[in-house]
């Protein structure tokens, strides 16, 4: 007599992304794992008076969406900002702006997100932003999270007005008046800002800081209840696992209190965030993060690091000129051999690596990072990572298969694929560049392992949005060549990819008896459905671990 399932879904069109039994009907769950996986008849024979059980009415059924690359603290604050992806035209962001203002009589600083670098025919100033709200501090972050622009009164009062000494990589545009003229480019740039209204709490993971003072009781409950607001709109979207981009301790210790609290509701991996000018001894930090967080659902081990900017700002580092900028080829946050040396010393401590590459020549600087590790330290199943990879040379294509460096990529970027305009990016590139450019098909076919992720709130958390745009991706001209995936190579990049990616394949990312509970209940079945429809199919039912975190 088989054992009494505690859950079971049925009458489901299961994708199980595991090779020996692709295809069922049912699944059967007993605390936090599938104890059975097959047709509809063989399933019920695990129903007792206690089960639960769950009707997809042939919808699809897919393990857990596993999202490899987001910032889930700073993407939980975004949810109050002002949004203005799609807003284009003084007139519309005048009265975008104004509205919002409104509404927040008592903000000490009003914050705008998703804005497009062509949001207005010439580039943004702060006099723009003053003729909008010159009597409130105003900033607007553009999409890629990589570029402010402030008005007068917020520049003032942070100190930035006159210009300020920031790091390589980094600008406070100055106007020809001698004054900063309101653009604010990289961290360091706009951090001053965020700093002095007291908004900087969620980005200090970005840095590798701690708050410092540490919080008060009633900031650190506002701080756990900002965080689970962040994991329920990734539940919402069918997401069990996140593996977070930006990090410090106090995100380990508020997920700790939220796991007490019964209200850890997806498994996250938070990493620490290395900056260029830390010692190589702030690596034993990363190390201590990774003892002592080791958990199904709560992990660190890993060291993030940013080697660029962004191709729209000319801060990503490419190997030749920017098509639109000549003698212009970008600064990096690190020099080569620094990087190095980090990447040497990570990996002796046995940690992942993950790095933030845009342009063809960061791409290329941190695979010899990498390459140099494996020389010192010898080869090991490390799965060094290599964040965006918007443009690559030929030549770097194959590294990523020989060195066992994974491409964490995200459908979501490309000019044209989802919410991101054709320019300036398409031109900052160049024709030349274009065919090596968010080259997944490329990779992948070279023998790279591609995760998927959306780099939330950069693009939207959705996966199923994500997988639309890897599945319906255009060469930008003709004769340049296709870089979609089919619908199950993108849904594996968001499943079984990124299991891989967190070194738990063997636990999640495929429905398999034995595995893990983690399991997402669509409302229709995705393979049924029409390419450019795709995104009308929602997550119904997210279970995680055997318990439901989201129920439409």
């Amino acid at each position: 007599m088989p054992q009494t399932a505690d859950l079971i879904v049925e009458n489901a069109s299961v994708l199980t992304i595991d090779p020996d039994t692709p295809r069922a009907q049912a699944i059967a769950v007993k605390g936090d794992k599938i104890i059975a996986i097959a047709d509809r008849d063989s399933v019920r024979d695990y129903k007792g008076p206690g089960t639960r059980v769950i009707d997809a009415q042939g919808g699809s059924v897919l393990p857990g969406f596993i999202e490899a690359h987001m910032h889930l603290f700073g993407g939980a604050a975004e949810l109050d900002n002002l949004h203005l992806a799609g807003v284009h035209g003084f007139e519309a962001l005048r009265d975008a702006i104004q509205d919002f203002a409104a509404k927040r009589p008592d903000a000490r600083l009003l914050v705008g997100a998703g804005v497009d670098y062509a949001i207005l025919p010439e580039p943004v100033t702060r006099h723009d932003l003053d003729r909008i709200i010159p009597d409130r501090p105003f900033a607007m972050s553009a999409s890629d999270h990589h570029t402010m622009w402030a008005n007068t009164k917020a520049l003032e009062e942070a100190g930035l007005l006159h210009g300020r000494q920031v790091g390589q990589g980094n600008e406070i545009v100055m106007g020809k008046d001698g004054l900063a003229a309101g653009e604010l480019r990289e961290g360091e740039a706009f951090g001053p800002v965020l700093d002095h209204y007291g908004a900087n709490r969620t980005r200090l993971g970005l840095e590798g800081a701690e708050p410092n003072p540490y919080p008060s009781a009633k900031e650190l409950a506002a701080d756990r209840d900002l965080m689970h607001r962040g994991l329920q709109w990734c539940a919402k979207h069918g997401i069990t696992s996140i593996q977070n981009m930006d990090g410090n301790l106090y995100q380990l210790e508020l997920l700790a209190g939220l796991e007490e609290e019964g209200r850890l509701i997806c498994r996250t991996k938070i990493p620490f965030h290395f900056k260029n000018f830390m010692k190589l001894e702030m690596l034993e930090k990363a190390s201590r993060m990774a003892a002592a967080y080791n958990s199904e659902w709560l992990s660190s081990g890993m060291v993030k690091v940013f080697y660029d900017g962004v191709l729209d700002s000319w801060t990503a580092v490419m190997v030749d000129d920017y098509a639109d900028r000549p003698g212009w080829r970008g600064e990096p946050l690190f020099s080569r051999e620094h990087f190095a040396e980090v990447a040497v010393e990570a990996d002796r401590r046995g940690l992942q690596i993950a790095v933030h590459s845009i342009g063809d020549g960061a791409v290329r600087a941190v695979l010899d990072g990498y390459q140099a590790a494996l020389e010192k330290n010898g080869r090991r199943d490390s799965r060094h990572r290599v964040e965006h990879i918007e443009v690559i040379t030929a030549s770097d294509v194959p590294r990523f298969a020989e060195l066992g460096v994974l491409a964490s990529m995200q459908p979501a970027h490309p000019p044209g694929a989802l919410n991101f305009p054709m320019e300036p990016t398409i031109s900052r590139i160049g024709r030349d560049k274009w065919p090596l450019s968010y080259a997944w098909r490329t990779l992948k076919n070279a023998g790279a392992r591609v995760v998927f992720a959306s780099d939330w709130p950069v693009s939207p958390v959705d996966p199923i949005l994500s997988i639309q745009a890897a599945v319906m991706r255009k060469p930008w001209a003709e004769g340049m060549p296709d870089q979609s995936f089919s619908l199950q190579e993108a849904i594996e990049g968001y499943t079984g990819e990124g299991a891989y990616a967190e070194f738990m394949e063997h636990r999640r990312g495929r429905l398999k008896t034995g595995y893990l509970a983690d399991i997402v209940v669509l409302s229709a079945d995705i393979e049924a459905t029409a390419p450019e429809a795709l995104h009308t199919v929602r997550p119904v039912t997210t279970i995680c671990g055997g318990k439901i975190t989201y129920q439409a």
